[in-house]
């Protein structure tokens, strides 16, 4: 909750948010071709993709 002026005004707030999507996709057996294909791709700002190899 942060005010929207500086002093005066204490009843004028506005509040925000922070709303973290997460997704989990299982490749089995992926090729090289497919870990390369994963890591190129071309995403909006704030969207973010992390690569694990087990």
């Amino acid at each position: 909750t942060v005010n929207r002026s500086t002093f005066v005004h204490k009843d004028s707030r506005e509040q925000f948010e922070l709303r973290v999507h997460k997704r989990l996709i299982d490749i089995l057996s992926p090729s090289q071709n497919i870990v390369e294909a994963l890591g190129n791709l071309n995403l909006p700002a704030g969207v973010d993709i992390e690569i694990k190899m087990i």
